[in-house]
């Protein structure tokens, strides 16, 4: 068991340091998203809670695939 973790934890270090390991940054907004949220207003809130919309997702997916998981488990001891 622990020489599936060790090696676990090295895929996951190996991955780590080769997606911070980019060789220039990247732009990541189109011309006309960049252009509104330059000018401000209110076109500016929605791209934000859009990217934060976005963002939240993936950690709201995996904590209740992760708490469904839990919840089973405790159930079968």
């Amino acid at each position: 068991m622990k020489k599936v973790w060790i090696k676990w934890s090295l895929v996951v270090l190996l991955f780590v340091t080769a997606a911070s390991i980019q060789p220039e940054p990247v732009a990541a907004q189109c011309s006309m998203c960049r252009m509104a949220t330059e000018k401000g207003g209110e076109e500016t809130k929605g791209i934000n809670n859009g990217i934060l919309y976005m963002l939240g997702m993936p950690y709201f997916i995996v904590g209740a695939i992760g708490y469904v998981w839990w919840r089973n488990r405790r159930k079968e001891e």
